[in-house]
Parts: C-alpha cells; sequence; structure tokens
C-alpha cells in the first residue's frame, strides 16, 4: 500500500523540552558534563564594564560557539551561527531555546576586535580546558601525537607578525625532540 506523507506536522505546534530531544550521547551533552566553563567569567571580568552600557552577550556563549566550531570541524562563523541556528544539540548546548534569537556571526568578530585581540584569553581557556580534560583522564600526557599534514596556508606573505611562544610549549617541544632522538639513537637510526 502506498502512503503519502502528510505535511501538517510542519504546522503543529508542542510543548517540549530541548533537554527532551537532544540524544543522551550526543557529543554536545559529553561536553557540557566534562568541560565546566564558567572559569571563564573570571578570565574576562577585566574585560567588560560592570556599571556602563548595554547588557552584553554571554561570554561563555561566545566562546562555546567557537568551541562549536572547532569541535565540529564548521569552516567559518557565519555557517557556525546557521548551524547553531538550526540545531537542537548546539541549541541546548548553548541555553538558546527556539524564541531566543542566535546572536549575529558579527558578534564574535566584534567582541574579538573590541575585547579580547591582543590578550591570552584563548591561550589560558585553551590550558585550563586541557589540565581539566588530563585530571579527569581523556587526555593522557605521556602519549603525543602531531599531525604533519601539509596545508596549503591561504595567507599573505607580505603581511605577519612575529610572536613569542610560551616558555612550556617551547620546553615542551625540546623534551619531546630529545626523546624522539633516544627512540632514533636506540633503533639505530
Amino acid at each position: 500500500m502506498l502512503s503519502k506523507q502528510s505535511m501538517e506536522g510542519r504546522y503543529q505546534i508542542s510543548m517540549i523540552a530541548l533537554d527532551e530531544v537532544v540524544p543522551a550521547n550526543h557529543l554536545v551533552r559529553k561536553l557540557e558534563a566534562a568541560i565546566d566553563f564558567s572559569f571563564i567569567y573570571d578570565l574576562v571580568e577585566d574585560l567588560y564594564c560592570l556599571d556602563n552600557g548595554r547588557p552584553s552577550i554571554d561570554p561563555v556563549v561566545l566562546i562555546k560557539m567557537v568551541f562549536i566550531q572547532y569541535v565540529f570541524g564548521i569552516k567559518s562563523m557565519r555557517k557556525t551561527i546557521d548551524e547553531i541556528d538550526t540545531s537542537v544539540a548546539y541549541r541546548w548546548f548553548l541555553g538558546f531555546d527556539f524564541n531566543k534569537k542566535i546572536p549575529h556571526f558579527s558578534t564574535f568578530g566584534k567582541n574579538y576586535e573590541r575585547r579580547f585581540k591582543d590578550t591570552d584569553l584563548f591561550e589560558k581557556i585553551f590550558y585550563h580546558i586541557l589540565n581539566e580534560a588530563i585530571e579527569k583522564g581523556f587526555v593522557d600526557p605521556s602519549v603525543v601525537f602531531i599531525d604533519s599534514t601539509h596545508v596549503k596556508a591561504n595567507a599573505n606573505k607580505r603581511k605577519f607578525i612575529k610572536e613569542a611562544v610560551k616558555a612550556e610549549t617551547k620546553s615542551y617541544q625540546t623534551q619531546l625532540e630529545e626523546e624522539i632522538n633516544e627512540d632514533r639513537i636506540a633503533h639505530g637510526k
């Protein structure tokens, strides 16, 4: 028997919580359970005025948007906002119901230019999350994997900025090179 799907479901009004529709094993649920993002408030407190201006977009939401972009491999903030707008799981992760408007894609760029640029905010966030992951046993710091895939950069060769790399990163690299050389010597290479 041939059946045809009715399109009436598109216009059906239902009362349902986002929490009911996001699968229990979805990655955003695992991220939310594993990482406490509230530490970000302390990191950005001095970048916001406490008693003047209009209310800001929650800085944790801004960082979570970038987190969604990188974890799920979305190529641009514009596309990330489009995905967040239509994904129940992403909305749940950010705490946005269907009635709340997702911030414009330029919002993150403006906040970056006005507040986050020339700070080590993202580095601090990265290290905090990395340390949290190590403490919870998600990351084994005794083994290192390096991706040496060659990717053609889309960069202006005449414009670049030299920046100092954090000392612990350099010492980590030195330690890694020493271990590689020891392994090479041990295997007669």
